[in-house]
């Protein structure tokens, strides 16, 4: 029965309506009055308020953005008290998940003590590297965007950790729910465990947007740095989290299925197996909190990547859009999650039907609300395009020039060209003060001059040249609408290859029949060619929206890239559901198998007991979870998948933000930067330059040493608890069930093993970018970009696909009757459990852990890519700068001593493993 709704809640949800009113109340307070058109003088904070390039309505959008994120995070409560009111189950059900949430609890306060040191050093470093020197004349203006970057980071980071660690905290409280409304109701089982997952999608839906909305609304138009750090903190610490949860999971899942479903031959979750409380807090670990972590970086990095493109594209409305879609897709997921029901019977594919029709009902809604929005709002003045255009190359026009009444540029040349030497400045140092003079004589001009000069034929043309927008400009709606198709046909692409309703899983189970070694090769050939079509559907989403800006210059279409991400991720409230309801289905049937028809001492219950179950209640509970499990095994498929593609399509999108940078030199230039620059750098991005084909190869190797660390890692967690599993099961006591093993051993080993083996990646992922910049210059590292994203896609897809196809051909092998030949116990489930345990880390380790890794990397370039540019010791030592070619070779010392140290750390044995083999050899009578 739910709990009521005590006063507190009553009062808290009142201060949130009063917080939303009174936040907007104060924004559209601070506008400027109609009709003003005042400059505002220099950068200032909030400058949206008075900036008269804001019209009202965009004033209210604004701060009616912050207003739905907020929003999603209520609903988040809501959901949330909905899921703690719900029925608990029996004291045994209780005392199982308790044991589980405190191993989860002290794996994550560990994982953030050990990283939280690492964060702060960050944030110092990201705000010391941007410290203004005394002399500059913008003084205070950058110290306040070099503090922003600091704390940015530090907010990303935090936000990261709340999703990650709310999400872990809910699931740990919601599988016990699921395990006890399984008794009675398929539908209501399916509801609180989507439910659950909820709450973490709309805590990453809600808190992305506050915090991307925020940065903007304070620091307007110098946003580009403080988004950087923002993407850069949720990134990071989804990598550590993405690292550690995944280790530590499969660890624990490979050494419970190994000793437990191969050698002792009883169920996965049987409660004398020492891992089995372990393999379901590395569930909650690793998919919960480093998954949603991951989707949350994903988030963070899609709106940064679409919001610096947009105004580098073409001002203020190209970051707004992006923001608003997003809160669009808020209010989508608010609707259609809360839609996602079905009946007190079901199946695996009543279940799947119920969460997908919940997806495409958030589809419909995001798709009539963006294209609502473009409708109204991506409509622009001739004024407001020849204004974007000004900046952006338009100064140096003739025509501009002459309908300002200034000396015109080509005019100017044949005056330096007549004097033939005479002129005081140089001819490069005249034009530049000659772009100064026409911008700074437009801004002077009045508006009802400056739409008179808009409307010429000529100008306006020539400002479309430089900024290509139309009057109205659909093309970003458009790009949002293809990136809803990139996620409805992802998820149905991971669907196919890895669901039990099709044939790559069913030509797995046929597999097994044969053995181990063919389910294995068979799987290898499903995962190799699903990646196929997954980088298929990719790359033609990316055509698509190359052709939807084709004819306009490589920042509009970066940009339309962007938008496809924005789009893809637009119902990152479903995505999440979905995952995390894929942890508390599996943590639910774990539950149902030790908790059902159980005391508190794991004795049976007997008829009249209380929380007795008849053997058909039990036989139809236990299917439920089962199918609910098999459904969650696909759901975090899908989400895998999702999650792999947008780490693409951001990375695609960033790479372009990096040309930018490379092009002007620093971060402040991108959004005045020019075409032909643009185009100018990006030539020397060739495979032809020696540089960007080396680190193209260094690049596409990373993904390769980074997996095969994260799965080492597991390899050697595994040994250990297989170790300590079979010492155990030696207990006569322990194996006949009247003695508790001892559960907490198990887990001490996995949060060890996890804490120490999640920082050899980490740096690798840090210093390899900084280690190829600063020892082979900027084209080297772009080139390094360039063959991460590609291998590191390709990579991830196989390795996620080929383990969800393995794991749920063990699902199928197990709901089929119980035989010599088919079911649990045969040879056939035997082989299928070993394809499972190679699965486990390619599907929750390494394979996941790419996608945090690939933009990692792209922001870590992001940000050293100035300071590479300048001190990189090639460039430095050919023009004889010692000072500089001293600073890089520190900065290349250091990144070579990380990334050698993180490579030597993972593949160095543990003194408690080298004891073992001493045992075993002398055992084995090996050594004497």
């Amino acid at each position: 029965m739910a709990a009521k709704r005590s006063p507190y809640l009553r009062r808290l949800s009142n201060r949130w309506l009063f917080l939303m009113l009174a936040f907007m109340a104060v924004g559209l307070m601070g506008q400027a009055p109609a009709g003003s058109s005042a400059p505002v003088s220099g950068w200032q904070p909030f400058s949206f308020m008075t900036d008269p390039s804001y019209d009202f309505w965009e004033r209210f959008a604004l701060i009616a953005n912050v207003v739905v994120a907020l929003c999603g995070l209520a609903y988040a409560a809501l959901l949330m008290k909905q899921v703690y009111g719900a029925e608990e189950g029996t004291s045994r059900m209780k005392e199982i998940a308790q044991a589980v949430r405190e191993g989860a609890d002290a794996y994550l306060k560990r994982q953030f003590t050990t990283v939280g040191v690492l964060i702060v050093i960050i944030t110092v470093v990201l705000t010391w590297t941007k410290w203004p020197s005394s002399g500059d004349p913008h003084h205070g203006e950058h110290v306040q965007i070099a503090i922003g970057r600091g704390v940015a980071f530090l907010f990303g980071s935090i936000f990261s950790a709340l999703v990650g660690f709310g999400g872990m905290r809910l699931a740990t409280v919601g599988n016990l729910r699921v395990a006890a409304a399984a008794r009675h109701s398929f539908g209501k089982a399916l509801q609180i465990g989507y439910r659950t997952g909820t709450v973490t999608g709309m805590l990453t839906d809600g808190l992305g947007l506050l915090g991307g909305s925020l940065i903007f609304l304070y620091f307007g138009e110098k946003a580009y740095e403080a988004l950087l750090g923002f993407g850069f903190g949720g990134t990071l610490l989804a990598l550590f989290m993405r690292v550690g949860g995944g280790i530590y999971t499969k660890a624990a899942d490979v050494g419970a299925d190994l000793v437990g479903k191969i050698e002792a031959n009883i169920p996965e979750d049987d409660p004398r197996n020492a891992a089995t409380i372990a393999d379901n807090v590395g569930d909650n670990v690793g998919d919960c909190a480093g998954m949603a972590a991951d989707i949350f970086e994903s988030y963070e990095v899609t709106i940064v990547a679409a919001m610096i493109l947009g105004y580098a594209s073409f001002g203020h409305k190209g970051v707004i859009f992006p923001l608003l879609v997003r809160a669009i897709g808020v209010i989508g997921s608010i609707i259609s999650t809360y839609s996602v029901r079905t009946g007190d019977t079901g199946d695996v594919k009543i279940a799947m039907r119920s969460v997908n029709r919940g997806f495409w009902l958030g589809s419909l809604i995001s798709v009539i609300g963006f294209l609502a929005l473009g409708y109204f709002y991506l409509r622009f003045s001739n004024e407001y395009i020849v204004n974007q255009a000004v900046e952006r190359g338009l100064a140096n026009e003739d025509v501009l020039q002459t309908a300002l009444g200034i000396e015109t540029t080509t005019s100017l040349k044949q005056r330096i060209a007549a004097a033939q030497g005479a002129a005081q400045m140089a001819p490069a140092v005249l034009l530049e003060h000659q772009e100064q003079r026409v911008i700074a004589a437009w801004k002077s001009k009045s508006q009802d001059e400056k739409n008179l000069i808009s409307d010429k034929k000529e100008v306006l043309a020539a400002a479309q040249e430089a900024v290509p927008l139309r009057s109205w400009d659909m093309r970003p709606a458009w790009t949002c609408l293809v990136g809803i198709v990139l996620a409805l046909l992802l998820n149905f692409c991971t669907e196919y290859w890895t669901g039990t309703e099709y044939n790559p899983v069913k030509s797995l189970a046929k597999a097994c029949r044969t053995g181990h070694a063919t389910n294995i090769i068979q799987g290898i050939a499903v995962g190799y060619e699903s990646t196929v079509w997954a980088v298929i559907i990719i790359a033609s989403a990316i055509l698509a929206s190359v052709m939807i800006y084709s004819g306009t210059n490589p920042i509009f279409v970066a940009f339309g890239v962007a938008m496809c991400g924005i789009g893809m991720l637009t119902l990152t409230g479903n995505t999440i559901s979905m995952d995390v309801f894929g942890p508390v289905a599996d943590n639910a049937n774990g539950i149902g198998e030790m908790g059902y028809n159980r005391d508190s001492q794991n004795q049976p219950l007997k008829a009249g007991d209380e929380g007795y179950m008849l053997p058909e209640d039990y036989k139809r509970s236990r299917q439920i979870l089962s199918d609910l499990d098999a459904v969650g095994n696909t759901t975090k498929a899908i989400t895998k998948g999702i999650a792999i593609g947008s780490a693409v399509i951001a990375a695609v999108s960033l790479f372009a933000s990096f040309i930018a940078v490379m092009a002007t030199g620093t971060e402040e230039g991108i959004n005045t930067l020019s075409t032909q620059a643009f185009k100018d750098k990006a030539a020397h991005l060739t495979l032809a330059e020696p540089d960007v084909f080396i680190g193209m190869l260094i690049g596409g190797a990373v993904p390769f040493l980074f997996s095969s660390m994260t799965i080492r890692a597991v390899g050697r967690a595994a040994y250990l608890i297989v170790n300590e599993c079979r010492k155990q099961f030696k207990d006569k006591e322990i194996w006949a069930g009247t003695k508790k093993p001892d559960y907490g051993r198990v887990v001490d080993i996995c949060t060890g093993t996890a804490q120490k083996e999640l920082i050899g990646p980490g740096l690798l992922a840090i210093f390899t970018p900084v280690l190829v910049g600063f020892l082979l210059g900027p084209l080297a590292l772009g080139g390094f970009l360039a063959g991460m994203i590609l291998v590191g896609q390709l990579l991830a897809v196989f390795m996620a696909n080929a383990g969800g196809a393995w794991d749920n051909a063990k699902k199928t092998i197990e709901d089929q009757p119980k035989g010599p030949l088919t079911g649990k116990g045969s040879e056939a489930h035997k082989a299928s459990v070993t394809g499972d345990t190679v699965g486990d880390p390619l599907k929750d380790t390494a394979g996941p852990a790419v996608n945090p890794l690939i933009k990692v990397m792209n922001m870590v370039s992001l940000l050293i890519l100035p300071l590479v540019i300048t001190y990189n010791v090639r460039t430095a030592f050919s023009l004889d700068d010692s000072l500089n070619w001293a600073v890089g070779l520190i900065v290349l010392t250091i990144a070579l001593v990380a990334v050698t140290w993180s490579w030597w750390q993972s593949k160095r044995e543990s003194a408690e493993m080298k004891v073992m083999d001493a045992e075993f050899e002398q055992a084995a009578g090996l050594k004497s």
